[in-house]
């Protein structure tokens, strides 16, 4: 996946190496055809994501869908769960996470025995750990062949560091390859023990260098003096309309909004195709921007969905363009940026009435 994190246009290039073997070679009679099989903790969809909240879960890790609870149980997807129709062999699978993401397990269940088949895990190169795309996954060893007999049940779940921060549209994939019938040198999982362990896919890459945090000369919105007292934030070119921080002068002043009040915040971008987040990161959040900064750290969580309207196609769009800061704040200062765009940063202040 290919991330811009920066207001400045680049073009990236991508080279793929692909062999190919003539149906009517000599080798070719000697390959057992393969079939794939997407498992998805939140598909199918146009695009599976689920939200991982800050400290949700057991304490410091986050599984979907067997942790989700109110209305993210709805974003738990069929492709989950598969149960075999006849005899077959999972031949190979590696999982797909999003940053924050520790790993994806693959199990299967059997007149209501469960066992392990494949555990996927995220291997980050990131020095700051677990918040990153800085990171491989495994993916299974050569020899490893699982066989499935009809009615047997293939489930796969996604689990996420909760401690640092929250991650937003996150996502749980792992594309299982198989063979038809039970092939030669396949193990039953139901009675002989599999080993769940993998192989790294590849190593630190160096497009993943630029981790983020470092001085980027923005102000610490703590330190501002206050700026006039305001109902409303408009974000138009890509700036927040009042306390951003990259504005510069009386601009990066913080808002001020009375405790038990909100600040409405809007979208006046082109809503249809630029979308803007205001989330909640911790003080100063004004680092460099990088694959590991900022974060959805704020001491106190808040997150405005993706603000615009976008086509029907369009399924992250949280189809308005206003959103209100919660009234239950604390007297404070309060950073935030933007997901979707992470060079964009702002702060508002909360007072006592």
């Amino acid at each position: 996946m290919l991330h811009n994190l920066e207001p400045t246009r680049a073009s990236v290039y991508i080279t793929y190496d692909i062999d190919f073997l003539p149906m009517d070679s000599p080798a070719a009679g000697g390959i057992t055809p393969i079939h794939p099989l997407w498992m998805d903790v939140a598909g199918i969809k146009t695009y599976p994501v689920f939200d991982v909240p800050k400290g949700g879960g057991t304490p410091g890790r986050y599984t979907f869908p067997d942790q989700a609870r109110g209305a993210e149980r709805a974003k738990i997807g069929a492709a989950h769960q598969f149960t075999a129709d006849k005899d077959m062999t999972l031949v190979a699978t590696a999982g797909h996470l999003h940053p924050g993401g520790l790993y994806t397990d693959l199990k299967g269940t059997r007149g209501g025995q469960t066992k392990p088949l494949f555990r996927s895990e995220a291997k980050y190169f990131e020095p700051a750990g677990a918040v990153s795309w800085d990171v491989a996954m495994t993916a299974t060893k050569p020899d490893w062949k699982v066989a499935l007999s009809p009615g047997d049940t293939l489930d796969v779940s996604a689990t996420y560091d909760s401690k640092r921060a929250s991650w937003y549209e996150s996502m749980g994939i792992m594309e299982v390859w198989y063979a038809d019938g039970h092939v030669a040198g396949s193990v039953d999982p139901f009675t002989s023990p599999v080993d769940w362990h993998g192989v790294v896919t590849h190593g630190h890459l160096p497009e993943n260098d630029n981790h983020g945090g470092g001085s980027f000369g923005l102000p610490d919105a703590r330190r501002l003096l206050a700026g006039s007292s305001t109902t409303r934030v408009d974000i138009r070119n890509f700036v927040y309309g009042r306390g951003d921080l990259t504005a510069g002068g009386s601009l990066s002043r913080p808002p001020v909004v009375k405790q038990g009040q909100s600040l409405t915040f809007r979208n006046l971008d082109n809503p249809r195709t630029i979308y803007h987040t205001i989330t909640a990161c911790r003080a100063p959040c004004n680092g460099r921007t990088g694959v590991a900064y900022p974060l959805a750290d704020g001491p106190v969580r808040f997150d405005s969905g993706e603000l615009g309207t976008g086509s029907k196609f369009a399924t992250a769009a949280a189809q308005r363009v206003t959103w209100k800061t919660p009234k239950n704040l604390r007297p404070g200062t309060y950073n935030y940026f933007c997901r979707i765009h992470p060079f964009m940063r702002g702060a508002f202040r909360v007072v006592k009435r």
